[in-house]
């Protein structure tokens, strides 16, 4: 592999409103549709493996942006963030002070949203990298905010909770790769309008 390119889904409903949005499968919204329709000068090349989260909103934004030929894959799924799902952080911080997803974790939820630890989320994460590295040539993943800034992360070598450096807005693009054959960022939440 000599490229991972990293598609944010576009906006929701929820993601406009800062909810939480793990496992609720969420449709886009207009400005997310526009969003993904604005990343199609991205895909113009081919790609030797394209995966997308099973969501609604990834997979959406993935068949406006033009990619198509994509492999359906759950490890791409967001983080589960279990009790707090749909939830804002001001209304967890209500009851919880101080609350911060990447240094306190999510409180257990019902059976379809259990919660994961970072760690959890991580090793989804090294399971899609090391299928990235084994497909060569140029790899495309569409997902979600945190599970790409943990993926990110991994990528770099640092721990799941590291993710916390690297903000990831809706429907923006970002580009893995090497430098030296180190991995390195080679772009990060980048609008559409840096192609």
């Amino acid at each position: 592999m000599n490229e991972m390119l990293l598609l944010r889904h576009g906006e929701t409903e929820w993601s406009k409103a800062g909810r939480h949005t793990g496992r609720t499968d969420l449709p886009l919204t207009e400005h997310g549709e526009e969003q993904a329709r604005a990343l199609a000068p991205l895909v113009k090349e081919p790609f030797d493996l394209v995966l997308v989260s099973p969501a609604q909103r990834a997979r959406r934004t993935a068949e406006l942006a033009g990619l198509t030929g994509y492999e359906v894959d759950a490890d791409l799924w967001e983080w589960d963030y279990g009790g707090y799902e749909g939830i804002t952080t001001p209304q967890i911080r209500e009851t919880r002070a101080g609350w911060y997803l990447w240094r306190d974790g999510v409180i257990p939820g019902d059976a379809e949203h259990p919660g994961e630890s970072a760690a959890q989320v991580a090793a989804r994460a090294d399971r899609v990298i090391e299928r990235a590295r084994g497909a060569g040539g140029r790899v495309a993943l569409v997902a979600h905010g945190h599970f790409l800034r943990v993926l990110a992360a991994r990528w770099l070598g640092l721990a799941p909770e590291d993710g916390r450096l690297l903000k990831l807005d809706t429907g923006t693009y970002s580009r893995l790769g090497f430098e030296h054959a180190e991995p390195v960022l080679m772009a990060w939440n980048a609008p559409v309008n840096q192609v």
